[in-house]
């Protein structure tokens, strides 16, 4: 699994600073972890993740972030991120934790083969 085109405004950081009354108050927000629920009682957290390589190897292992299902079905994804807003200004600092969840769906199957001689009558 892997955060699409992950960048400053869909994992961070990114920062913005705005004044009035002569105070600044600054906030830095960046993704802390990403934990993805399988659909089947299973979570996983990660980073950002690295896309899938393209590749003609038979079931090559995720670059960092992946998973194997054990039974086949119709899987209902979430990914969580968890964000940590650190703001600083007028002498104080502190942290604000965001979470953004996405969902998405995933048919498991697999098809298997078996060759079986026929007897010859």
């Amino acid at each position: 699994m892997w955060v699409d085109a992950a960048s400053a405004t869909t994992y961070g950081p990114v920062a913005k600073s705005v004044s009035a009354g002569g105070y600044t108050v600054t906030a830095t927000a960046e993704v802390a972890e990403v934990v993805w629920d399988m659909g089947n009682g299973d979570t996983i957290s990660c980073g950002k993740g690295t896309p899938y390589p393209a590749t003609t190897e038979k079931d090559p292992e995720s670059p960092d972030c992946g998973y194997h299902y054990t039974h086949d079905g119709r899987y209902t994804i979430t990914a969580t991120t968890h964000w940590n807003i650190t703001w600083t200004g007028i002498g104080q600092s502190g942290v604000i934790p965001m979470e953004l969840t996405a969902t998405g769906h995933l048919a498991i199957a697999e098809i298997q083969v078996l060759n079986i001689p026929v007897e010859q009558h």
